[in-house]
């Protein structure tokens, strides 16, 4: 196992750690959403390099596209916690109470 490929379970790893772990607010969620993410991205865009194949290039826009669309719902729906319930703590957002 290379040490980039290590890097990048090692991230993806401590990422899903870091939302599993602390899911206090709802930006520290989103934030590690992220951060797998772009973990992802790298690896998707890097490793075929490394190994020298042939890769599809579409894969890692589509990804970043996707990533993009994310963060974007993510803003939303904090912005909309916020303005409804007075804070971004994730105890406050009850799903049987909508």
């Amino acid at each position: 196992m290379s040490l980039m490929y290590l890097s990048y379970c090692s991230a993806f790893t401590l990422s899903s750690l870091g939302l599993t772990l602390h899911r206090t607010h709802l930006i520290s969620a989103l934030l590690c959403l992220e951060s797998m993410m772009l973990s992802m991205y790298i690896a998707l865009s890097v490793i075929p390099i490394e190994n020298q194949t042939a890769s599809l290039t579409l894969t890692p826009i589509l990804m970043l596209t996707f990533s993009a669309c994310e963060a974007g719902t993510g803003l939303a729906m904090l912005v909309a916690s916020t303005r409804t319930h007075g804070s971004d703590h994730l105890h406050n957002l009850n799903l049987l109470q909508c």
